[in-house]
């Protein structure tokens, strides 16, 4: 029954108009509106599988990441989002150098946030 499903991820915001200024302008990506009515966002990304963002007004931002973005080039999609205002995360504990690209255990990946606090990466996937 649901093997077949097109199912899609979906994420909380306490502002969708700041999220729209973030995803559509500042990340660049295809963001549509509206649908039947009801207050949301969608993230129209490649593949058939759109991820919707919907308002939340007692929002409290996850503390894991919630969108992963793969690249080709991690270093060049740092830099470029940097050039865009996109500040990178430092966590504790894990090996990152000073554009906050982490590389070792694990696929390069670089963390940066929403204006929600919401957590995506930039990511090196093989």
């Amino acid at each position: 029954m649901l093997a077949d499903s097109k199912a899609f991820s979906s994420f909380a915001v306490p502002d969708l108009d700041a999220a729209r200024e973030f995803y559509g302008n500042t990340l660049g990506l295809d963001v549509s509106g509206e649908e039947r009515g009801i207050p949301l966002l969608t993230l129209n990304l490649a593949g058939e599988r759109p991820t919707m963002i919907y308002p939340k007004p007692d929002f409290e931002p996850a503390t894991y990441t919630v969108l992963n973005f793969p690249v080709d080039d991690v270093e060049a999609a740092v830099e470029e989002l940097s050039t865009r205002g996109v500040q990178f995360e430092r966590y504790d504990g894990m090996e990152q150098d000073e554009k906050g690209i982490a590389r070792g255990d694990g696929p390069e990946i670089a963390w940066f946030k929403d204006p929600a606090g919401n957590i995506l990466a930039v990511l090196k996937v093989d």
